[in-house]
């Protein structure tokens, strides 16, 4: 089994958004912003081997958008999710799974091609897999997330009929166990591997990037912030007793880290790279 970070370039957001009640000048250091007070996030995805299958864990921003919509974002770096599947050794046609954390556009819209008109899976041959509560709440969005909840990211896998649903399918990695969390949005899937003895948590959208595991840091995206509050002390509890390595998929530079409890609550304790640490 083989587990691997791939990274599909970056964009930018409003810091004050991602960094919630947390005033700028406090977390400016941690990512500074640019002159329109954007700062730069990382989309990270995984590839995860096990036997004869190829598991894609997000999937990006994708390429399909327009002009105007990813002016909105900057998206910059030269890394792409085509060219990291294949500088890791494998084609499109090879994923046989994709695990989508969550349905908004920076996660989930790499799963869809644009071919002139058409609309289809950018991964023929996978199984896309979603929890069925966070899909019903996607396609019947709400006035707050509705911006992030694209169709065209969305449908055609349904159309497809390559979608499955979490909870309702069996899930055929059996290394991977999920844990599910309704802060940032409902039910968003977080895959936790255990490999060789240990748990490396994928933290998606309930811990973006290192600069968020101090408690009060949630980002103003979140429907429920403070539920998010508590679904982090939870986890972070729980990561810090037992030496999980948690996995940034929007951190910038820092792909990966491993918590532990001070006097001033959880902190950032060992960094680095996903492979130096397997």
């Amino acid at each position: 089994m083989t587990l691997q970070t791939l990274d599909t370039g970056f964009f930018k957001l409003d810091g004050g958004a991602m960094f919630g009640v947390v005033p700028k000048v406090l977390w400016q250091h941690l990512n500074p912003a640019d002159e329109q007070n954007r700062c730069t996030w990382a989309m990270r995805c995984l590839l995860y081997e096990q036997d004869s299958r190829l598991l894609l864990v997000d999937t990006g921003i994708g390429t399909k958008q327009s002009n105007k919509f990813f002016g909105h974002y900057d998206l910059h770096g030269t890394a792409s999710l085509t060219d990291s599947i294949h500088r890791a050794g494998y084609s499109e046609n090879e994923i046989t799974d994709v695990l989508l954390t969550h349905l908004h556009f920076d996660h989930v819209g790499g799963a869809v091609l644009r071919l002139g008109d058409q609309l289809s899976p950018a991964f023929p041959n996978a199984t896309y897999w979603v929890h069925p509560a966070h899909w019903q709440w996607a396609v019947n969005p709400n006035p707050r997330e509705k911006a992030s909840f694209l169709p065209e990211n969305i449908l055609p896998l349904q159309e497809s009929g390559q979608l499955q649903f979490l909870t309702q399918k069996p899930f055929p990695f059996s290394d991977i166990e999920f844990r599910y969390v309704d802060g940032h949005t409902e039910k968003m899937a977080l895959p936790l591997f255990h490999i060789k003895g240990r748990t490396i948590a994928y933290m998606a959208d309930l811990i973006p990037s290192s600069a968020h595991v101090p408690l009060p840091y949630v980002m103003s995206y979140d429907v429920r912030p403070l539920l998010t509050m508590d679904e982090k002390t939870s986890l972070l509890k729980q990561a810090a007793q037992e030496n999980w390595l948690l996995l940034f998929e929007h951190d910038p530079i820092i792909e990966a880290a491993t918590v532990e409890m001070t006097d001033k609550g959880v902190r950032i304790g060992q960094q680095g790279k996903l492979a130096e640490f397997l």
